[in-house]
């Protein structure tokens, strides 16, 4: 699977080829330095072990810096493994926005924006109470929490006033509209999660929309793989099987 690390720089709006507007989500997704390539044989998966952007060598761990040193590779501030990478590359090799196309669909993956402790109301989008007719001090708050005697205690999971914001979410289906290889951007429709300047992973989608050309080709993939996997499936059915006299 395809994949990416980028930085998040901000929105905008472009023109498509049949001059319709789209808003797009800019990211800056290169040059991506490969600084491990993991087998089956050596590490039980297969897997390509990606890094991106500059850092002093001081500013990371000892155990990072040795991990990097074996593979002859510069300090990194992110590094991220896509599996099943499928496009053949070495340690020591830059990848970039060219692994994308415009009219490709991607997962976009990041961490929301942080929005501090936050009440039901925001949080959880409660009605609140009435502004009206003597409610008085219960216009955002959620009421009761609690049961009677039996059971005595607050239900797990309740929806309460807590911190919101600060967790890893993924946006599915994102379709790309530009690629832009001299400035290693890519323009994504949509938005992404995270604020401005927040790393992100962009990744080639798993759910693609039914009738796209990605997923047509991940269809005849899979359909011409399979009268081989068949036929030799077949073909050790027919070995393990014991003659008939």
């Amino acid at each position: 699977m395809l994949g990416l690390i980028g930085k998040k720089l901000g929105q905008t709006q472009v023109y498509d080829a049949q001059g319709d507007v789209r808003p797009v989500t800019i990211v800056l997704a290169g040059p991506n330095r490969v600084i491990q390539c993991k087998t089956i044989e050596t590490d039980g998966y297969k897997a390509v072990q990606l890094g991106f952007g500059d850092q002093k060598a001081s500013r990371l761990t000892k155990p990072l810096n040795g991990h990097l040193k074996k593979f002859n590779t510069a300090a990194v501030k992110r590094i991220r493994e896509f599996r099943d990478f499928s496009v053949e590359v070495k340690p020591g090799d830059t990848v970039g926005v060219t692994l994308f196309a415009p009219g490709d669909f991607v997962d976009a993956i990041g961490v929301t924006k942080g929005r501090g402790f936050e009440g039901v109301v925001k949080r959880h989008r409660f009605r609140g109470g009435d502004s009206t007719h003597g409610a008085k001090g219960w216009h955002r708050r959620g009421g009761a929490i609690g049961n009677r005697l039996f059971p005595g205690t607050v239900r797990r999971g309740l929806s309460m006033p807590g911190h919101m914001g600060q967790v890893r979410r993924t946006t599915q289906n994102l379709q790309i509209i530009q690629v832009r290889e001299a400035e290693n951007i890519l323009l994504i429709q949509g938005a992404i999660p995270g604020a401005n300047g927040d790393y992100v992973i962009i990744r080639e989608s798993k759910k693609l929309p039914k009738g796209s050309p990605q997923a047509q080709a991940r269809l005849k993939a899979r359909a011409a793989a399979a009268p081989v996997a068949g036929g030799k499936a077949a073909k050790a059915e027919s070995a393990a099987a014991p003659a008939r006299k």
